[in-house]
């Protein structure tokens, strides 16, 4: 079989042959993948950034956001069976902390964790994967043409997930999570494809959502946005004074953006009683110059929260799976927009070479 192959530390991108993977556990599904998505993971793999061969081995199979049609399983295998859609989740146990224990992999307080096509575990950009059951999930075959968005929409799961649940707990008058977000204001930085799957999130949970972008008002971001129910500020145009003008409470920020200076800037838009989330991972950058005594006291005086999110557990899978069928019926084809280029396996090198017009998310595909 073939295989998308990187050398850790030195890019060098090959597409290789590759020994075919075998069902040996009981436990074990067998899997022919369909499609890959492309993120500024991967691209940061490709050049020389971030990455983990398995122990042992020099070439590291890169890919973690997967969509797959399962073609064999072991004997003990319940869940799944030859033929279903399906896809399988990317962080796997320390089995050391008590968070991985608890199987929150997403949560490792040791980072001994190993992740697929990222740290230590061969990843999905191969014809054929093997995988353990408990880390496979069936997919409604509806949601066939944009399924591979899911692992991207865990980790926006987590985020939202996590934010409502502490203001939940905090703000008294509101019963659950979800209660919490209804009819509240969320300002998102940034509309790549984490971006546009917030603001798909937040609108099914019935949220007034901003998306923010430096992309033309006529451009496919901005389109999306605006289909999505939200409304659009376009960041060239409009100052955070503006922004805050117009939005006087903003009672929850998704950050996606990646940029260190727009992060600490947004901190001034945030509303009373207001949280703030970040899920971009910046590029090493200089050194900012920033009025800590002001940020400080907004963040006091304003009872307001600010956090990180990363990855995302088999909780945040299953209700990501849930929301992209509710997306389907809510929002028709709108959600298979986010994904604007499918590339075919042979012509991998322009995914990660050539930025293509109006890109938001690129997948390979692996079908013949």
């Amino acid at each position: 079989m073939k295989a998308l192959t990187i050398e850790p530390g030195k890019g060098d991108l090959k597409l290789i042959d590759f020994e075919e993977p075998k069902i040996s556990l009981p436990d074990h599904v067998k899997m022919q993948i369909l499609e890959v998505g492309i993120c500024g993971t991967d691209k940061e793999e490709v050049a020389g950034g971030r990455a983990d061969a398995p122990k042992g081995e020099v070439r590291l199979v890169i890919g973690h956001e997967m969509l797959a049609r399962v073609t064999e399983v072991g004997k003990d295998v319940k869940s799944v069976k030859p033929g279903d859609l399906v896809v399988a989740t990317v962080r796997r146990s320390c089995e050391i902390c008590e968070m991985c224990k608890a199987i929150c992999y997403d949560m490792c307080q040791t980072g001994k964790y190993k992740e697929r096509g990222i740290k230590g575990l061969h990843g999905y950009h191969a014809s054929f994967v093997v995988e353990k059951e408990e880390f496979v999930l069936k997919m409604p075959e509806e949601l066939r043409e944009f399924g591979v968005l899911l692992e991207p929409t865990t980790v926006i799961e987590k985020a939202i997930d996590e934010s409502s649940k502490l203001q939940a707990v905090r703000l008294p008058q509101n019963q659950t999570p979800d209660e919490y977000l209804k009819g509240k204001t969320a300002l998102i930085a940034g509309l790549g494809p984490i971006g546009l799957l917030a603001a798909m999130v937040l609108r099914l949970r019935g949220v007034n959502v901003i998306g923010m972008d430096v992309a033309d008002d006529t451009s496919k971001k901005a389109t999306l946005i605006k289909e999505f129910g939200g409304s659009y500020v376009n960041g060239k145009e409009h100052n955070l004074a503006s922004i805050v003008k117009l939005h006087p409470q903003i009672d929850l920020i998704v950050e996606a953006a990646g940029i260190v200076k727009l992060d600490f800037d947004l901190i001034e838009v945030l509303g009373i009683n207001g949280i703030y989330v970040l899920t971009g991972v910046p590029a090493e950058s200089n050194p900012l110059s920033l009025n800590g005594s002001k940020i400080m006291k907004q963040l006091v005086l304003k009872n307001q929260i600010i956090f990180g999110s990363v990855n995302a557990n088999i909780k945040h899978f299953k209700r990501g799976i849930e929301d992209l069928e509710l997306a389907r019926k809510t929002f028709g084809k709108l959600v298979e927009k986010i994904i604007t280029h499918k590339i075919p396996i042979n012509e991998f090198e322009t995914a990660f070479t050539k930025h293509k017009e109006e890109e938001i998310k690129i997948a390979i595909s692996w079908e013949k």
